[in-house]
């Protein structure tokens, strides 16, 4: 990902969206009707010179200090997830500058990792559960979390990936009752990892095969969008037992900061719970005859 093209189209996608009444400048004051602030105005709100925040627009964020960071943010009205990223995009700027790059990680150790969490996982029994990493990897998943979600299954071969079921796979789209709120905010979540994690290749080189093959990816990449995605409520078109609504929550171990374990829970007394019960019974039977029916 080129970090400076990166900043400088955030910044200018936030600045273009907040309009003068908003940022509390009147029709006078900015002599002009158009939606949007000029560079010049977001720098007097932020306590910089125009020059500064000229260059800071044209993607050069090496150097610019936590408490201009956080100046701009509160200028452009940025919420937790995009002030998040714009201290990303800094952080990434001066490591570029300073010519460093993250380690790579060894297999071995990503192996073992996968290991332990798929023991945490299969402890999990009674709730679908899986996990992946910042590229949606689906790097373990229970046994419940197979037969909820078998699009998501892994081959064996490559590990199935979210972001490709998602925007490459039409199947998805009758899996997901809201196929396009859900598709919205996985572009949202890229974008904070693309920020966070800028020198990951596998990651570009899948943000780029998704924004050549797929429209709505590469329509909603340009928005330059981002959210921390850590809770969301999904209904889900489960090919047998039906329509079961779930909550996602998301969990990060200490251990493994850079894979996320994703489970799901349902209402109590719900047509859902008894739904994934049912679903859960035919999936521990170890010799199933038939397949489960869905409670009306």
């Amino acid at each position: 990902m080129d970090t400076g093209t990166e900043a400088s189209d955030f910044l200018r996608t936030r600045r273009d969206r907040l309009s003068p009444e908003a940022a509390g400048l009147t029709a006078s004051t900015t002599g002009r009707r158009v939606k949007g602030l000029r560079r010049e105005e977001v720098a007097t709100l932020a306590g910089v010179s125009a020059e500064y925040y000229n260059r800071m627009e044209r993607g050069k964020l090496a150097g610019v200090s936590e408490s201009v960071l956080y100046a701009v943010a509160r200028a452009l009205q940025l919420d937790e997830s995009e002030e998040q990223h714009l201290f990303d995009l800094a952080r990434a700027a001066n490591a570029e500058h300073a010519l460093t790059r993250p380690a790579p990680k060894r297999t071995t150790a990503k192996i073992r990792a996968s290991n332990r969490v798929q023991r945490i996982l299969d402890g999990m029994s009674g709730l679908p559960a899986y996990a992946r990493n910042g590229r949606t990897d689906i790097i373990a998943m229970n046994q419940l979390g197979a037969a909820l979600m078998p699009g998501l299954v892994p081959n064996g071969n490559e590990p199935a990936n979210l972001a490709r079921y998602l925007f490459l796979d039409p199947s998805s789209q009758e899996f997901y009752d809201d196929w396009e709120r859900v598709a919205r905010d996985m572009v949202s979540a890229f974008r904070i990892e693309a920020g966070r994690t800028p020198f990951d290749r596998s990651l570009t080189d899948l943000i780029g095969e998704l924004s050549t093959r797929s429209d709505p990816f590469r329509t909603w990449w340009a928005s330059h969008n981002v959210r921390l995605h850590t809770s969301a409520t999904k209904t889900l078109h489960h090919p047998t037992v039906g329509e079961v609504e779930v909550t996602g929550e998301a969990l990060t171990l200490a251990s493994e900061p850079d894979i996320t374990i994703i489970t799901y829970v349902t209402e109590p007394a719900s047509v859902s719970e008894e739904r994934l019960r049912v679903l859960a019974s035919w999936t521990a039977s170890t010799t199933p005859t038939a397949a489960p029916t869905t409670t009306q």
